[in-house]
């Protein structure tokens, strides 16, 4: 790229992963990065840990402040209004004008809003921003009796951990007949349920937010869910989701649809107007069994790396390889890799499931008639991303995986080594030329066991 002035929308990990890699490989080209919502780039993961007073919100920042002033990556906060973009000129809520050569957009996402009557009510609120946790700590301060949470995704568990945390009586709408089992099979789904449940938060499954209502002053004091129930309450959080943060570039020349919509290499359909993150919408899906929108972390942060690559060298299409993704359920860990759908067809597809018997740890492999893994999922315990990128990249065999597992274990060795159990229990179900392994010195020693 051609010292020019780069300017990305956006300061979350995909615009900064651009912004970063763009200055290691270009000296010359002025980079701007603009963002109404934080001066810095933040950790959005950690924004519940700082609602829960485990750290300050200047602790979630990666970057000392002088990074950006010696890497030369300016700053503006501000919001943009919108983009004329044959004059390449951005156009700011302030009015102010700046100019581009080559514009990014990485504006990330917004809470969904289904229309609900009264979701606009004080008191009901998403959880995505800065501003959003600034209006959680302020909705949630005092005078919260019960909160609702709509929607049974990563978001609102954290949400419902968060109030949990602070003695807030939950209620957990969730109109599936398990807890996000749109994306974990049944017997994971239920896990996590009684896990949820556990914690003393009022699961409520296949039950639908129908209508908020409003006290005198303008603030929720009850919801009426889809089966006639009145729950009083005086916070709602609506965590059914995410969708792109695009509205400020609909009714213009460039292509919009859910997302920003871009090709492999993340060109929109306007010259030197890229879109990456989860804002971008790919034409067609990136891989097998991918989406054309991803919303992860791990994901966004590749988007700014090969859109770097792209803007500074001869370009590659986007590569995403296997899919990982983790999260934490309350106290349980989850780990996937490769693909494990809510259901699949057992003509086609073989499934290995174990759990232990506290009902907090399980794994499951699949694999294809042929016995080749497709995917895993695992609860309670970790594994080693590296073991299964490389297993599913080389398609290997379930035995050789379960053979190999101790190799996949993250745990130190005083931990417990689930792994043994669930090398007996595959071994019991599909047979096997290999011997379980057995506990180290270490962890007789300990008494480490399952």
């Amino acid at each position: 790229m051609p010292a020019s002035h780069l300017v990305i929308i956006g300061n979350g990990i995909s615009g900064i992963t651009l912004a970063r890699h763009v200055r290691k490989m270009d000296s010359d080209t002025r980079i701007t990065v603009i963002s109404g919502e934080s001066e810095y780039f933040f950790s959005r993961t950690a924004l519940m840990y700082v609602f829960m007073g485990h750290m300050k919100f200047e602790h979630t920042q990666p970057y000392e402040s002088w990074f950006w002033e010696k890497n030369r990556i300016e700053l503006k906060k501000a919001w943009v209004q919108k983009v004329e973009f044959g004059e390449r000129t951005l156009v700011f809520d302030s009015g102010e004008k700046l100019t581009y050569d080559v514009l990014v957009i990485a504006s990330g996402s917004k809470p969904n809003k289904f229309g609900w009557p009264g979701q606009n009510l004080e008191g009901v609120q998403g959880l995505y921003s800065r501003q959003d946790l600034d209006q959680m700590e302020k909705n949630t301060h005092q005078g919260v009796k019960r909160a609702v949470i709509v929607g049974g995704g990563l978001i609102g568990i954290e949400m419902a951990e968060m109030l949990a945390y602070k003695k807030k009586p939950v209620t957990f709408l969730v109109r599936e007949k398990g807890f996000w089992d749109n994306v974990l099979p049944k017997e994971e789904s239920e896990l996590v349920g009684r896990h949820i449940r556990e914690h003393h938060i009022d699961l409520r499954l296949e039950t639908e937010l129908k209508e908020i209502l409003s006290d005198s002053g303008g603030r929720v004091r009850a919801v009426i869910t889809s089966k006639g129930e009145e729950i009083s309450c005086e916070f709602v959080g609506l965590t059914a989701g995410v969708s792109p943060n695009v509205d400020f570039l609909r009714n213009t020349e460039l292509k919009v649809n859910r997302g920003v919509k871009v090709d492999a290499f993340f060109q929109t359909n306007i010259p030197d107007v890229y879109a990456i993150g989860d804002c971008a919408e790919f034409e067609n899906p990136p891989a097998v069994d991918r989406r054309t929108i991803e919303q992860v972390w791990y994901t966004g942060r590749m988007h700014g790396e090969t859109l770097a690559h792209n803007l500074c060298k001869k370009p590659v299409p986007y590569q995403p390889g296997v899919w990982f993704n983790s999260a934490k359920f309350l106290d349980i860990e989850y780990q996937t890799y490769g693909t494990v759908p809510p259901t699949w067809n057992d003509a086609e597809v073989k499934s290995f499931y174990w759990e232990h018997s506290s009902g907090k740890v399980c794994f499951r492999m699949l694999m294809d008639q042929a016995g080749r893994i497709l995917g895993v999922n695992n609860f309670g315990f970790r594994l080693r991303h590296e073991f299964f990128d490389q297993a599913i990249r080389e398609k290997w065999s379930g035995e050789k995986v379960i053979a190999k597992l101790d190799k996949a274990n993250f745990d130190p060795e005083f931990f417990a080594p689930y792994y043994i159990e669930i090398q007996k229990a595959f071994k019991a179900q599909f047979g096997g030329n290999f011997q379980p392994a057995k506990k180290s010195f270490i962890q007789k020693l300990f008494g480490a066991s399952v």
